[in-house]
């Protein structure tokens, strides 16, 4: 019998509080969004944002992504590449006009720039708002540059929404209060929790996740148990 360690991806939360610094929140959201085109197991894909504060957040968010610009690698001023294959396109487009059909609204413009060569895998950045509950691209890892958010009136609804999914790789939490950043990394369902930072990867450290994100740690000594094995000896004294 083999000994198997596996990372079977995330849904990852990305929750910001009544009392976080909004500047740095959005800076760390745009990180854990849209590093390597949101093409990452670590990327947030639903954004809980506590009612009080979600229009500045959106709206600063809104702003952000509205800035970035969609092209080749190679072409100077271009700050989002291509998705990996056309399929990876079409799917993440299905979710977002699946979404628009249940009622959410998207933001940010769906256009591309005219001057793209011919054959990337492109897709405009987008920011998702009013999400029915229902809805696929809150249930499925999206993969993409695309943003979804939701607001929350307490802490036991944001975990409550936070929780709510099959997966459980990574959270990420915006707070200043130091007592409920304790309590987020107990009661979140994850193996890993980020508190008011926006990339949690770090060779030094266990990397894996819970529930259906699979079972087994990469990195640090955790990661090195992996392929050993206790053995206990016992002799006379």
């Amino acid at each position: 019998m083999l000994r198997t360690s596996m990372e079977l991806g995330g849904n990852a939360p990305f929750l910001v509080f009544d009392d976080a610094d909004v500047e740095a929140a959005v800076a760390g959201a745009m990180q854990a969004k849209f590093r390597n085109v949101g093409q990452a197991c670590t990327a947030a894909n639903r954004f809980l944002v506590h009612e009080s504060v979600a229009a500045d957040v959106t709206a600063r968010l809104v702003a952000q992504v509205e800035a970035l610009r969609v092209g080749p690698g190679d072409r100077e001023g271009t700050t989002i590449g291509p998705l990996v294959d056309a399929r990876a396109v079409e799917r993440i487009t299905a979710l977002v006009d699946d979404a628009v059909a249940a009622g959410a609204r998207v933001l940010t413009s769906r256009d591309l720039p005219d001057d793209l060569p011919p054959g990337g895998s492109y897709l405009a950045p987008a920011v998702v708002v009013d999400v029915p509950a229902h809805a696929a691209i809150l249930r499925e890892e999206i993969f993409g540059p695309v943003v979804t958010i939701q607001t929350f009136a307490d802490e036991d609804e944001a975990v409550a929404l936070a929780n709510g999914t099959e997966f459980g790789l990574v959270s990420y939490a915006y707070t200043r209060d130091l007592a409920r950043a304790q309590r987020l990394v107990e009661r979140l369902e994850t193996g890993m929790t980020g508190i008011n930072v926006g990339v949690v990867s770090n060779a030094a450290a266990p990397f894996g996740g819970v529930k259906a994100s699979g079972l087994g740690r990469e990195g640090g000594s955790e990661g090195l148990e992996e392929y050993q094995s206790v053995k206990y000896a016992l002799t006379p004294a």
